[in-house]
């Protein structure tokens, strides 16, 4: 029984740190353009609008994925409550895996977009371009 509860607590930590970091990158991105913390892909750091941008952009995108996989990621784990060790590995590394490609498809949906947005120098496509949008 203690299996099944530890694979919960890791499969609900996906989730529950894409709800964290996204609300913090998209409400409070690092002040500074930096290798180090943050949003960093060579188009996200051109220059300050382009960091703004990808830190609101991914940040929203993660929040809202979080919250959608955290629900189903506890549900799932319910019919295997009392199931052997080997089923709960199975549906926790399952659904770990499902959780890492939602996390890093917010990542190539935020490139996409930044490329959308921006042009190779890293101007606004569209002056009127802001991130309210």
């Amino acid at each position: 029984m203690w299996f099944w509860w530890f694979m919960l607590c890791c499969d609900i930590l996906i989730p529950v740190l894409m709800i964290a970091l996204g609300r913090r990158m998209w409400k409070h991105p690092p002040k500074a353009i930096n290798g180090v913390i943050g949003y960093r892909t060579s188009r996200s750091m051109m220059n300050r609008d382009t960091w703004e941008f990808a830190h609101h952009y991914c940040g929203k995108l993660w929040w809202k994925a979080g919250w959608i996989a955290l629900f189903p990621s506890v549900a799932i784990h319910i019919p295997f409550y009392g199931a052997s060790d080997g089923a709960v590995a199975i549906v926790g590394g399952v659904l770990a895996a499902l959780q890492i490609a939602v996390l890093a498809g917010c990542v190539f949906q935020t490139e996409k977009v930044l490329k959308e947005t921006f042009t190779e120098e890293g101007a606004w496509r569209d002056k009127g371009s802001s991130l309210e949008g």
